[in-house]
């Protein structure tokens, strides 16, 4: 599970990344922008959820994600 969510963020934070360049790049004149935006956003929610439905189904233990 843990490997799940830190792939999850690296996929966040690469989202994040493109879509700053695409910002500068394209100077806001494109929808690339947006669409990376959206992706994060729906990656984000997707983690939530993920990290919610491992607590209630026991895969992450009350302690956390500890080794």
């Amino acid at each position: 599970m843990r490997i799940v969510v830190l792939l999850f963020i690296v996929f966040i934070i690469f989202s994040l990344g493109s879509a700053l360049f695409y910002l500068v790049k394209d100077k806001g004149q494109s929808e690339r922008t947006v669409k990376a935006l959206t992706i994060r956003i729906s990656l984000s929610i997707l983690l939530f959820v993920l990290l919610m439905a491992g607590y209630y189904f026991g895969w992450i233990p009350q302690t956390g994600l500890r080794g």
